[in-house]
């Protein structure tokens, strides 16, 4: 089975950039879509970006203007360009791919923390 493995978490100070990647042990091109979302302890994982298959993306409202999604289907990967980061952008971020059966692959999730 594909594994989805993500990178590029760390600690920035609020502003500040970071890029996430996640990549795929087979073809990205087997996924109807691929995504990021995000969760804070205690709360609900919530959905940051999609990009699907033919291009199509989607941004939580939270992240408009701010993040883009990205994937190169050569090299198996899905990015997160994270801008403009702020402290409630703090999370565990993890890489979804939603298969063409509909069930989902999900990564472990990569740590950001943004300090203030």
């Amino acid at each position: 089975q594909v594994q989805l493995v993500e990178s590029g978490g760390g600690l920035v100070q609020a502003g500040g950039s970071l890029r996430l990647s996640c990549t795929a042990s087979g073809s990205i091109l087997q996924f109807r879509s691929l995504g990021w979302y995000r969760q804070i302890p205690g709360k609900q994982r919530e959905l940051v970006a999609t990009i699907t298959r033919s291009g199509t993306i989607d941004y939580a409202d939270s992240v408009k203007g701010r993040f883009t999604i990205s994937r190169d289907n050569a090299k198996n990967t899905m990015n997160l360009q994270m801008n403009s980061l702020k402290p409630e952008d703090a999370a565990v971020y993890y890489c979804n791919a939603l298969l063409t059966n509909y069930n989902e692959l999900w990564g472990q999730g990569t740590l950001v923390t943004v300090s203030s």
